[in-house]
């Protein structure tokens, strides 16, 4: 249940990164934005924290899902 959650997190993490790529190359970098458009700065913002914060997410549930238990809750 954790690997597959993990799973899920790792492609949210991967579509935010390729989100802010994207972001950054159709404004040159935030250098052509149009006017009122300044969700392109919240979203240079935010995207690389939702990235970055899903890919912890994702490592952290694969770690939690590769721990083994054994009979009586020991590890």
């Amino acid at each position: 249940m954790a690997r597959g959650l993990a799973v899920v997190a790792a492609a949210l993490s991967a579509f935010f990164v390729f989100y802010t790529l994207r972001l950054l190359a159709v404004t040159g970098f935030l250098q052509r934005t149009r006017p009122g458009g300044g969700g392109a700065y919240i979203g240079a913002v935010v995207f690389p924290l939702l990235a970055i914060a899903l890919g912890w997410a994702a490592y952290r549930a694969w770690v939690l899902g590769g721990k083994v238990t054994t009979r009586g809750g020991e590890r």
